[in-house]
C-alpha cells in the first residue's frame, strides 16, 4: 500500500478555489498550461496568495448554463499546483499547473474571491502484483507499437514511456492521446481502480493499433504498386526493343493496327480524319498500361464506330407510305394529311437535286397530345414508310446537359452525349429519332439539356452538331427528327420556336371502337395465348368497355381492360373438359363479369322543371363532357356567393354574368330593384372537382338570367362561350371534345360562339349530322333562344343530386 509523495502536501482544510476547464481534462502527474481570462483569473489569484494549490474541474458539455456552478461540473476533478504564471509563449496571461491527484467534489464553499468547493481526495492505491505487472508491460508495448507507427514520434518520447514505473502515472499519461474523445478522457478520471484504468488504456490502444496498421498497409501497398508500375514500364521498353530487333511484333502493335484499318475503312471526313491520325501517333507513343493509352485508344474506336456517310433510307413511295399510315392508325386524318405533305415536300426537293442543301429544310415536327393517342407509333410507322432505322430516346426526367451533349475527354470514363451513340447504335446517319417526352425535361445546376437541344433541331446548324467528347463536328442533317409532347405549354419558347406542332385531340367513341376490333384485339387475342376461332368480341361488349371502364383519349387502358376480359376467356377455355370448346362469346354480361362493376358514368341530359339551372359544356383531359350550373336568388342583401371549387377565371365569369344581367335588367323584365333585395348563389356541381376556365360565361349568364325571370332553360340545350361585359360571346376551345360530350350525353342542340363555327370541320361526319349547332355573338341571342317563354315559375332553391367526377374539367 503506497501513496503519492505529493499527497502529504495538499491543504489540510479539503476546501480550495476551483478553476473550471471547457473542453480540457487534467490528469495527475501530468503538467498542462491553461491560458487565463476573466471566468478563471480570480481563482487562479486566490491559489497563488495561499499555497498554489487549485482544484481544476471540467465542465459538463451538455451543462445547463442558468443551473447552479456545481451542477455544471463533472464530479470529478484534478487537485493541481500551480508551478508557474505569467505570461505564456502566445503572449497571454497563464499558469503551468501539476496535476497531483483525483478528488470529488462536494458542495460549493462562500467565497468573495473565487468559488470555493469542498472536496474528497481520491489517491491512486495499489497493490503491485504479478498480474499487474504483466499487464503494464502489455500497456507500455501496445503504447509503443502505436507511437512507432505514427509519424513525428522521435525515440525520447517512446523512451519516457518505457520509463514510466507507476501504474497510476502511466495510465493517466496516456489521457492526452490525440484520439480520446472528451467523454472518453472524463471516464478515464473516473475510473479509481488502476487496474481497471489500464484495462481501458490496453483496450484504447489496441484499437489505435488496429487502425493505424491498416492505414501503414494502405500507404505501403499504394507504395509498391507505383515502383511496380515503373519496373513494368522499363520492363517494356526493354521487351519492345528486344521484339523489335527480332522483328516480332506486339499485342499493342496489334491493336494499333486494328485501330489503323478500321478507321481506314469508316468515310471519316477530313476534318475528322486528320484528328484520328494525329491521336492514332500519339497512342504509338505511350505506355500501354498507362490510364491515357485507353482513353486516346477508346476515343479512336468511337470515331471508327460512327457511321460517317452511312445511309440507309429508301426512296421515298407516297403510295406505299400511305399504306403505312393507314394500317398502323386508324383515323387521324388531319395527322396523317400532313405527314403525308411533310414527306411529299421531301420526296420533291429529292427528285430536284436539292436534299443536301441546308436551305429551306421542313420544319421538325411534333406531336402533342394526351397519352395513348398513338405520337410513339407514329413516329415508327414514319420509319417504316421511308425505310430508315427508328430510334427512341426518351428525355423524361434528364437533367444533365452532358447526357445529350457527351462528356469532355479529360475526364475518367467519358463518353459522347445520347445523341452519338444512338447514332452508333442505330449504324447509320439518316434514322428516324424520336425525342420523346420533350416536355418532360428538367434542368438543374448542372445545365439544361433543352439549350443542348437547341442546335439539334435548328435545320440551320444541326449540319456541324459537335459533341463534347468527340470535339469533331458531326452531320446531323440527314437524321428526321420528331418530338413527342402531352403539354406544350411546359416546353421551353426558344425550343417551341425550332418545331411545329401536330395535335393529336384523342380519340372518339366510333373511332376507339374501330382501333379495338382492327388492332387491339388481335394483338390481345396473340398476346394471351388464343385462336381467332376460339373468341367472339361483340361490337357492345366493346362500347360498354370503351364508356364504363375507361375515361382517357388514348386507347391504352382500353387495351388493358381488352386484356382482362381475354384472360377470363383463357381461364374458362381451360376449367372445361373438351378438347374443343366451344368459341367463347365476349358480350355486355360477360364484360360486367370480368372487370367488376361500372367505374365512369357520363353525364345524361336531365329534365330541368326549375329556373336557374343551365346546361354546359367541359373540356377534360379524356374528353368532353356536360355540366350543370345552378343560380339562386334568395330574399336578403346584395352579397354574391360561389361554391363548386371554381378558379378565379370562373369567378370573374360569374361576375361579369351577374353584372351584364343587371345592366339588361329592364330588358329581361327584372324589377330594377330586384337585385338590391335578393342575394345571389350559383353553384357547379360536382363541389369535390376544381374547375376553372372562361367557356362557362354565357352558361352562368343564362342561370342567372333564368333565376332572375323565373323561366326555365330548355333541356335540350347545351352552351359554352366566353361572355363580355357588354354582353359578346367569344370564342374558346375544344369545341369538338366539347360537341362530343353532349353528343354522348344525349343532348344534340348546342350553343357556341361565330368564330368557333370553322372548328366543326374537324367533326366525324356521322356525328355531326345528329347535331344542330346554332351560332351566336351576343349574349341577347343566347337567351332568345334558351330561355323558355313560358309563366314565371316560384323562385326557390333548386335541388339537383349530386354525381361523382374522377377528371378536373376546364370549363
Amino acid at each position: 500500500m503506497s501513496e503519492h509523495t505529493d499527497a502529504a502536501q495538499l491543504s489540510i482544510e479539503n476546501v480550495l478555489p476551483l478553476l473550471v476547464l471547457e473542453g480540457a481534462v487534467v490528469f495527475p502527474h501530468t503538467v498542462i498550461s491553461i491560458t487565463l481570462d476573466d471566468g478563471n483569473l480570480h481563482a487562479a489569484e486566490a491559489a497563488l496568495k495561499g499555497d498554489r494549490q487549485i482544484l481544476l474541474a471540467v465542465k459538463r458539455p451538455d451543462a445547463d448554463e442558468s443551473a447552479e456552478l456545481a451542477a455544471q461540473l463533472f464530479p470529478i476533478a484534478v487537485i493541481g499546483r500551480i508551478e508557474q504564471s505569467g505570461v505564456l509563449p502566445g503572449g497571454a496571461s497563464g499558469i503551468i499547473v501539476r496535476g497531483l491527484v483525483r478528488a470529488e467534489l462536494q458542495d460549493q464553499v462562500a467565497s468573495e474571491s473565487a468559488p470555493s468547493f469542498r472536496f474528497v481526495r481520491r489517491p491512486d492505491v495499489v497493490e503491485l502484483t504479478p498480474a499487474l505487472e504483466q499487464l503494464m508491460v502489455e500497456v507500455r508495448a501496445v503504447i509503443d507499437a502505436v507511437l512507432a507507427l505514427r509519424p513525428g514520434m522521435t525515440q525520447e518520447i517512446r523512451n519516457f514511456v518505457r520509463s514510466i514505473e507507476d501504474p497510476g502515472h502511466l495510465a493517466d499519461n496516456t489521457g492526452y492521446s490525440p484520439d480520446y474523445m472528451l467523454e472518453e478522457r472524463l471516464d478515464l478520471l473516473a475510473t479509481f481502480d488502476v487496474t481497471a484504468r489500464l484495462l481501458k488504456v490496453r483496450e484504447a490502444y489496441r484499437k489505435q493499433l488496429a487502425l493505424l496498421e491498416v492505414q501503414h498497409r494502405l500507404r505501403q501497398e499504394v507504395q509498391d504498386s507505383s515502383t511496380r508500375q515503373q519496373r513494368e514500364f522499363y520492363l517494356r521498353q526493354q521487351l519492345r526493343a528486344i521484339q523489335k530487333e527480332l522483328g516480332e511484333d506486339d499485342a499493342e502493335a496489334t491493336e494499333l493496327d486494328d485501330l489503323r484499318e478500321k478507321l481506314a475503312a469508316a468515310q471519316l471526313p477530313e476534318a475528322a480524319r486528320k484528328e484520328a491520325d494525329r491521336e492514332l501517333n500519339r497512342l504509338s507513343r505511350i505506355n500501354g498500361s498507362s490510364p491515357e493509352y485507353q482513353m486516346v485508344r477508346t476515343y479512336l474506336e468511337w470515331l471508327a464506330e460512327l457511321p460517317w456517310g452511312v445511309y440507309t433510307g429508301k426512296p421515298i413511295d407516297m403510295t406505299f407510305a400511305r399504306e403505312v399510315l393507314d394500317a398502323d392508325h386508324y383515323g387521324l386524318e388531319r395527322v396523317k394529311e400532313r405527314l403525308l405533305e411533310y414527306l411529299a415536300v421531301k420526296q420533291r426537293r429529292a427528285s430536284l437535286g436539292d436534299d443536301t442543301g441546308r436551305a429551306g429544310r421542313e420544319p421538325i415536327l411534333a406531336f402533342v397530345g394526351p397519352p395513348g393517342v398513338g405520337k410513339t407509333s407514329l413516329g415508327q410507322s414514319i420509319a417504316r414508310a421511308l425505310g430508315r432505322t427508328f430510334v427512341r430516346m426518351s428525355l423524361g426526367g434528364v437533367r444533365d446537359e452532358a447526357e445529350l451533349r457527351g462528356f469532355r475527354r479529360t475526364y475518367i470514363g467519358s463518353q459522347p452525349g445520347r445523341i452519338i451513340q444512338e447514332l452508333r447504335r442505330a449504324g447509320t446517319a439518316d434514322p428516324v429519332i424520336l425525342l420523346d417526352e420533350i416536355d418532360k425535361i428538367g434542368s438543374d445546376y448542372r445545365g439544361d439539356p433543352a439549350a443542348a437541344l437547341l442546335e439539334v433541331l435548328d435545320p440551320e446548324q444541326n449540319y456541324t452538331f459537335t459533341d463534347h467528347y468527340l470535339t469533331l463536328p458531326f452531320d446531323l442533317s440527314k437524321v428526321l427528327f420528331l418530338a413527342t409532347a402531352n403539354n406544350w405549354d411546359t416546353v421551353p419558347p426558344a425550343l417551341r420556336d425550332r418545331m411545329e406542332v401536330i395535335e393529336l385531340a384523342g380519340y372518339v367513341e366510333n373511332e376507339k371502337l374501330r382501333i379495338a376490333e382492327t388492332h387491339l384485339v388481335p394483338r390481345q387475342i396473340q398476346a394471351n395465348g388464343l385462336r381467332n376461332e376460339e373468341v367472339l368480341v361483340e361490337e357492345q361488349a366493346l362500347r360498354t368497355i370503351i364508356n364504363g371502364y375507361t375515361r382517357e383519349a388514348g386507347v391504352r387502358n382500353l387495351e388493358r381492360n381488352i386484356g382482362g376480359v381475354l384472360r377470363k376467356v383463357v381461364r374458362q377455355i381451360t376449367d372445361t373438359d373438351h378438347t374443343a370448346p366451344p368459341p367463347v362469346t365476349v358480350d355486355e354480361a360477360f364484360v360486367r363479369r370480368s372487370l367488376g362493376r361500372q367505374r365512369f358514368y357520363n353525364e345524361a341530359q336531365e329534365r330541368i322543371d326549375q329556373p336557374g339551372v343551365a346546361t354546359g359544356l367541359v373540356w377534360t383531359p379524356v374528353g368532353g363532357d356536360i355540366i350543370f350550373v345552378e343560380a339562386v336568388a334568395v330574399e336578403g342583401n346584395r352579397e354574391l356567393k360561389i361554391t363548386g371549387q371554381l378558379g378565379d377565371v370562373m369567378r370573374e365569369s360569374a361576375e361579369a354574368a351577374l353584372t351584364y344581367v343587371r345592366s339588361r335588367a329592364h330588358t329581361l323584365g327584372i324589377d330594377p330593384r330586384f337585385f338590391e333585395t335578393h342575394a345571389i348563389h350559383i353553384h357547379v356541381p360536382a363541389g369535390a372537382v376544381p374547375k376553372d376556365g372562361p367557356s362557362a360565361g354565357i352558361t352562368l349568364a343564362t342561370a342567372l338570367a333564368s333565376a332572375a325571370t323565373g323561366q326555365l332553360v330548355r333541356e335540350d340545350i347545351a352552351m359554352t362561350g366566353e361572355i363580355a361585359l357588354r354582353g359578346r360571346v367569344l370564342p374558346i376551345g375544344g369545341i369538338k371534345e366539347k360537341a362530343l360530350g353532349a353528343h354522348r350525353a344525349g343532348i344534340r342542340t348546342i350553343i357556341l360562339p361565330r368564330r368557333n363555327m370553322a372548328e366543326l370541320d374537324e367533326m366525324p361526319d356521322e356525328i355531326r349530322a345528329e347535331m344542330t349547332f346554332i351560332p351566336v355573338d351576343t349574349l341577347d341571342e343566347v337567351l332568345r333562344v334558351a330561355l323558355r317563354p313560358a309563366e314565371r315559375a316560384t323562385l326557390g332553391e333548386i335541388l339537383v343530386a349530386p354525381r361523382s367526377e374522377e377528371l378536373l374539367p376546364s370549363v
